[in-house]
């Protein structure tokens, strides 16, 4: 663990009945949010999500959200199979959603006025903000090393993270994640409607500008179009979808000043993957040291089979390496129902975290 003087502003806890998986017995979920300084006076929001049945001996666990909608929204929805949290917290883990920089709670700086402009948040800035959530959560859990799950972009900074930081990282889960594997992509990359059409090599920066408004309809056309049946309630619960643009809409304090209401969301995520659709690794594999779970789902639109082929080659001093592909899944498999992929998703996870690590004293 990094030395660094951090002192986390807490708010109260908030307690919620939960039934546990498997049986009627109620478990108390606690969430408590608190913020961690990032360099800069850049102030990071963190959710602590766990219940009464937190086990010492498992890892801590950092979620990642994505390029667009923030950690509350992403992984722990007020809703029955819309709390990744919650399932991990079941599970006997503390869990820790964070939101990078110029996402949820986080610090905005730059999204104040004008859309135009260079993109906002960079992985390099995000890959700071990881370190200053990770030493957070070591001395708060008294530990050394944390687990560290990222979807699609927040797979690519974690992986980021554990490539510059290994002894921090004892599991590492990138989930439908690129990593620069090859030229070539759908909707990213040369070529794609996020290129340049006066230089189709370069990402239009003239386009996504700074950061970008998001609407809650904005964030069901990718989702539909994933999911191989016509009648999508047979494929994700109606009530996850709403919890989930309300939620993400939610995030942004500014989104009702807009008409439709809208939240921002930072271009620096999109400008680094299409870096990463035109083959151009923005980071190595080769020094992490953790358990891997490389993990995608059939159907997903971001991510490339060829992004874990190359991952897993490329893990070579990894505790161990999984890949696993779940069948027909969507990018979305976490907020998904149970049979289309969403217990295998956990199952696969939970299994991943539940492998040994050295124990190492907390500094």
């Amino acid at each position: 663990m990094r030395s660094q003087s951090m002192i986390p502003r807490l708010t109260a806890p908030i307690l919620v009945g939960a039934t546990l998986l498997g049986g009627s017995t109620q478990a108390a979920i606690t969430r408590q949010n608190f913020t961690v300084t990032s360099g800069q006076g850049v102030e990071l929001m963190v959710r602590e999500v766990g219940d009464n049945d937190f086990q010492p001996g498992k890892p801590p666990v950092v979620l990642l959200h994505g390029a667009r909608v923030p950690g509350i929204a992403t992984f722990d929805l007020p809703v029955e199979g819309g709390s990744l949290a919650v399932d991990l917290a079941r599970a006997g883990h503390r869990v820790f959603i964070m939101d990078a920089r110029g996402y949820g709670g986080s610090s905005r700086d730059g999204q104040g006025g004008s859309q135009d402009g260079q993109p906002l948040v960079r992985s390099d800035a995000v890959v700071r903000d990881i370190g200053a959530v990770v030493d957070a959560v070591q001395a708060r859990m008294g530990v050394s090393q944390v687990a560290l799950l990222g979807w699609a972009t927040g797979g690519h900074w974690t992986g980021m993270y554990a490539s510059q930081n290994p002894s921090e990282v004892s599991h590492l889960v990138l989930y439908n994640s690129l990593y620069g594997a090859h030229s070539g992509h759908k909707s990213l990359g040369p070529g794609s409607d996020t290129a340049d059409p006066g230089n189709p090599d370069q990402f239009n920066t003239r386009r996504f500008g700074a950061y970008r408004l998001n609407t809650a309809a904005s964030l069901l056309p990718s989702w539909d179009r994933s999911i191989p049946v016509e009648d999508k309630a047979a494929w994700r619960d109606p009530k996850v979808v709403q919890a989930y643009q309300a939620a993400a809409v939610a995030s942004d304090p500014t989104s009702g000043t807009r008409n439709p209401p809208s939240f921002r969301a930072p271009s620096g995520a999109i400008a680094d993957s299409f870096e990463l659709a035109s083959g151009h690794k923005l980071w190595d594999a080769g020094p992490i040291t953790a358990h891997v779970l490389v993990i995608r789902s059939g159907n997903d639109f971001w991510s490339r089979p060829e992004d874990v082929t190359s991952l897993a080659q490329d893990l070579r001093q990894a505790a161990s390496v999984r890949t696993v592909t779940i069948p027909e899944a969507t990018h979305y498999v976490h907020l998904d129902r149970p049979d289309r992929g969403r217990s295998s998703f956990l199952s696969e996870v939970i299994r991943t975290l539940e492998q040994p690590v050295e124990t190492k004293a907390a500094h």
